[in-house]
């Protein structure tokens, strides 16, 4: 509220006389704490997702050493997706009762955990239960640092889902890497401890206390131009917490939310359909790659697509993300029918199809939070940013029910 009385106080005295400039070493230290702001979410979003994609690739790893069943695949992937649905369903409901800083400590903990767990595992057991404490990791995580950019600057969005991007495409990379140089997997994962210390470093020694600001410039323009997802009558402030907001109010921002959450649910059931269904089908013969070689390249070129626009808000804003949830479920289809009909001549085809898929599904989770951080208001913002995280993990759990049986069923018919 302080910001924003200053700011009117501001341009009332210029009405009637020039204001003075702000003294520079002020204006330095409010750059330089943008700046590490901008960094401190940046790491927060790669270390959240990077030791979950480097633990689940290590898990896989380990299963198919202990030959595990396919039950036992299966049992992987709902270790990875239960805990972080239960989390995002139960988030908006009592979460905010927890401070942040217990929310980052558990979350750093359990990212620990899941790599020592599955470095000395020597059971299938043991190694789910690594699956289930980076799930719990990753799901609190982005629960808790989305909540927190409603006290920031909205360019910490961006930062935020970059790195994000950045953990699928340096997690695939460094385990591969590591692992291919001759490290064991045991190793590789130990190697791999850093991670969650600077998960816990970044936020408690690079993020800066948040104080009210005023977004201003562009960001300022936009949002006033923007109609909001909720009309209410109360002066804008600064969130302190959701500790205010009554079951009504939080049902109608939520209601208001589906216009964004109903199509990023989309945008990632399409995706991982055919992340999980379809590419350990789309195999050519007439190429050298093998057909893991494929997979490998694949789930390569798809991370770099989502890096990539998950990083690019600053050079291209998407106000109607439906249209990139129709674009994804036309994916969908034309590689499903390509499985079924193999008509598309060339893997290098597919190559770029992949790109584009990674490009759309980046694009739709960095646009969405954006969008929704511009279209709430302050004391709804920290509730909406938690309650909208379901969307990406309903869309793979519902991926995941359909993915599966229709991948064993176009297997049989091979």
């Amino acid at each position: 509220m302080g910001g924003c009385a200053g700011s009117r106080r501001r341009l009332l005295d210029s009405e009637g006389e020039e204001t003075a400039p702000e003294p520079r070493p002020r204006l330095l230290d409010r750059q330089g704490a943008l700046w590490k702001n901008a960094m401190g979410f940046w790491l927060l979003g790669l270390c959240n997702n990077f030791s979950y994609v480097v633990m689940l690739s290590a898990a896989h790893d380990i299963l198919s050493h202990q030959r595990a069943s396919g039950n036992q695949s299966h049992a992987v992937l709902l270790a990875d997706i239960l805990p972080t649905l239960v989390i995002k369903l139960l988030a908006p409901l009592g979460l905010h009762l927890l401070p942040y800083s217990p929310r980052v400590l558990v979350s750093g903990i359990c990212s620990a955990g899941s790599f020592i767990l599955v470095a000395f595992s020597h059971s299938v057991g043991t190694s789910l239960c690594g699956v289930v404490l980076a799930s719990i990791s990753s799901g609190l995580g982005e629960v808790t640092f989305l909540s927190l950019t409603a006290f920031y600057p909205r360019a910490v969005i961006s930062w935020w889902s970059s790195g994000t991007g950045g953990a699928g495409l340096l997690g695939a990379l460094s385990y591969l890497g590591l692992t291919q140089a001759g490290l064991s997997p045991q190793h590789t994962l130990l190697s791999m401890l850093g991670i969650p210390a600077l998960l816990l470093a970044s936020y408690f020694f690079l993020l800066t206390s948040p104080e009210p600001q005023d977004p201003g410039g562009e960001e300022e323009a936009e949002t006033s131009a923007r109609q909001p997802l909720i009309n209410s009558e109360a002066p804008e402030a600064k969130p302190d917490s959701s500790l205010n907001l009554s079951l009504q109010e939080r049902w109608t921002v939520f209601k208001g939310l589906l216009w964004y959450i109903v199509p990023l649910v989309l945008v990632y059931f399409a995706e991982y359909f055919i992340n999980q269904g379809l590419f350990e089908l789309l195999f050519f013969r007439n190429t050298s790659l093998t057909h893991a070689q494929q997979y490998r390249w694949y789930q390569m070129l798809y991370q770099a697509g989502v890096f990539v626009s998950r990083s690019s808000l600053r050079c291209c804003r998407i106000r109607f993300t439906w249209v990139l949830a129709l674009l994804q479920c036309f994916n969908l289809a034309f590689l499903l029918v390509d499985v079924w009909l193999s008509f598309l001549p060339s893997i290098y085809l597919v190559f770029l199809i992949i790109l584009y898929e990674g490009l759309l599904g980046g694009a739709a989770y960095v646009n969405t939070f954006h969008n929704i951080a511009l279209e709430t208001s302050d004391e709804h913002r920290e509730f909406a940013m938690a309650a909208a995280c379901i969307s990406d993990t309903l869309g793979i759990s519902l991926s995941g029910l359909l993915a599966l049986p229709l991948h064993d069923f176009l297997c049989h018919l091979s």
